[in-house]
């Protein structure tokens, strides 16, 4: 998958976020930001974005990610 399908792929299915990916097709570097983060800890926002790619992941298509979560707050302070 190239990083432009993965980022359509979690925009639809993260729709109240902002997705951001870039990548090579096989390692990917994803950045969400959205209020559904506000009060999350890290490994619940993961879990948050892994659930968005779990079909990808099982099938293959996306092999290697690391993710970034923030709140619209959280990212105004970057």
């Amino acid at each position: 998958m190239s990083p432009e399908d993965v980022q359509a792929l979690l925009s639809e299915k993260l729709d109240q976020c902002q997705v951001s990916v870039e990548g090579d097709g096989y390692k990917y570097e994803i950045t969400v930001i959205g209020d559904v983060f506000e009060g999350l800890n890290a490994v619940k926002r993961q879990q948050f974005v892994y659930a968005a790619l779990n079909e990808k992941i099982a099938d293959g298509s996306v092999h290697a990610v690391t993710i970034k979560t923030y709140t619209p707050a959280q990212w105004a302070q970057q």
